[in-house]
């Protein structure tokens, strides 16, 4: 047993082993033990000797081809030291079984060998829809503008944090303007589509003076890039000096958090999402310094435990009230999953932006959209 233990060691070339190496030698000789005992249990007769091919394939399982081959030897070594003391008296049929440890090792091994090719190939995949996902969704904050802004992306498939969600917070002339949105439906189409969107939005939302322009941009981009039944709904917020404006297509209401108090903002009508034309109207707030806006998707809006939503606008001066703007995302996130014991049936984007009051003023030049002047 200690030259199987240092041959293990000889072939990851003295580095630590990985959980699977360990995993798949340690199941292997288990079994390989349990064998051992029923045969010196048995008797003078080799009878269990063909049952130790079952030990190259246990490793593989769990190991790769090279822990394979060294569970496959000792199993074979082993499978001849009882051949060939074994008091048998039918020492053919005992060689032959250790033949077959032989080749069942040999065909473990190419089992081995493809298991773990494709392991490493959906690990690539995975590590490529991350890199697709960080690609629409970039790293907000923890300032845009005057404001402290958190985004937050919860997947409800832990292996790929890949989805249909989007949002994005940019600083443009006409003060912080946000988007919070969620396609219809899952996986590389619905990323596509967040991708269009995103795109228009990071465009038009530095050339557009009224949201409402906005909402008719990328309307006509998802029209153009989608199904006849395939939809985004979206939540555009604008905030400029203090003043908050929204405009909303078809998506969950901003929650807004002032002094203990949870305001669902509403939209003065409803609209029907992007790629539908809607026809939106603002609503317009007045900020108080301290208050918090959460922006989010019908992910967190309709996650439930046995039939029972969870209550987001009852805890929300709970959750989110205290620490930064991240604190109060991380709050959510780790109250949400306790709510739904960690599983999840849609994804989840999260906005979460802090206004700390007027900002001092500067010599930036006031676009001339807004006095109404030509230059």
């Amino acid at each position: 047993m200690l030259v199987a233990v240092r041959i293990p060691l000889a072939l990851s070339g003295g580095r630590p082993l990985s959980p699977g190496f360990r995993a798949g030698l340690g199941a292997a000789f288990v079994l390989l033990l349990l064998i051992s005992a029923v045969e010196l249990a048995d008797g003078r007769e080799a009878r269990f000797v063909g049952l130790m091919a079952t030990v190259p394939f246990l490793a593989a399982v769990f190991a790769p081809w090279q822990a394979v081959l060294v569970a496959g030897g000792v199993a074979t070594a082993v499978g001849t030291v009882f051949a060939f003391f074994g008091m048998s008296q039918d020492d053919l049929s005992a060689f032959i079984n250790v033949i077959g440890i032989g080749l069942a090792t040999g065909i473990a091994a190419l089992v081995a060998v493809v298991r773990q090719r494709q392991a490493e190939r959906i690990a690539e995949l995975a590590k490529l829809a991350t890199i697709a996902q960080q690609a629409v969704l970039r790293p907000l904050g923890p300032k845009v503008g005057t404001l402290a802004v958190a985004g937050r992306y919860i997947s409800a498939t832990a292996p790929a944090d890949i989805g249909g969600d989007l949002y994005e917070a940019l600083d443009t002339p006409y003060g912080v303007r946000m988007i919070i949105g969620d396609v219809r439906g899952k996986g590389l189409d619905a990323v596509r589509t967040a991708s269009i969107v995103l795109g228009s939005y990071r465009h038009v939302a530095f050339e557009r003076a009224d949201l409402r322009a906005i909402v008719a941009d990328l309307d006509r981009a998802v029209a153009r890039s989608v199904g006849d039944e395939d939809f985004v709904t979206a939540c555009l917020v604008e905030e400029r000096g203090g003043t908050l404006t929204i405009v909303n297509c078809g998506h969950p209401a901003p929650i807004l958090i002032r002094r203990g108090e949870v305001i669902t903002l509403d939209p003065p009508s409803p609209a029907p999402p992007l790629g539908f034309m809607p026809v939106v109207r603002s609503r317009v707030e007045r900020l108080e310094p301290g208050d918090r806006l959460l922006l989010l998707t019908d992910g967190l809006a309709e996650a439930r435990r046995d039939g029972e939503f969870f209550p987001i606008t009852e805890r929300a001066w709970k959750l989110l009230g205290h620490g930064t703007v991240g604190d109060g995302l991380a709050s959510v996130e780790s109250a949400l999953m306790e709510w739904v014991h960690n599983r999840l049936d849609d994804d989840i984007a999260l906005i979460l932006m802090e206004y700390a009051g007027p900002s001092q003023p500067t010599l930036a030049p006031v676009p001339s959209w807004e006095l109404g002047a030509t230059n």
